[in-house]
């Protein structure tokens, strides 16, 4: 099998990982579990490396798949403008593996392993 259900449908999950994926574009660093953080690694790749393509066709790419939150309040940049702008060029020399993940230990109410995951 290619990826993890989750335990959800396949438009939760997908909603999820855009929530997800847009989050973390966003802050740079969020705390989720580990299941949800290794999924989320391959959809930010996939984002990053449209950032890095920098074309219209990549850009529109990437809002199609990226919430339309607002990533600066004061320079009004959104988050698909920051993957473009601040992050793509950022990894400009770096071929793959731009996300960092680290453990936490379990989560208090059900015991999940709970992780970091950044952009390096």
């Amino acid at each position: 099998m290619g990826y993890r259900k989750l335990g959800r449908t396949s438009a939760q999950r997908k909603a999820m990982l855009r929530d997800l994926t847009t989050d973390l574009i966003i802050n740079e660093r969020i705390e989720t579990t580990e299941a949800r953080a290794k999924e989320l690694r391959s959809t930010v790749e996939k984002m990053i490396t449209l950032g890095k393509r920098g074309d219209l066709h990549a850009r529109r790419q990437a809002a199609a798949y990226v919430r339309h939150e607002v990533a600066n309040a004061e320079t009004n940049q959104d988050a698909v403008q920051k993957l473009f702008s601040d992050v793509a060029a950022r990894y400009s020399d770096r071929q793959g593996g731009y996300t960092r993940i680290m453990k936490v230990g379990p989560r208090r109410g059900d015991g999940a392993p709970m992780v970091i995951i950044e952009l390096v």
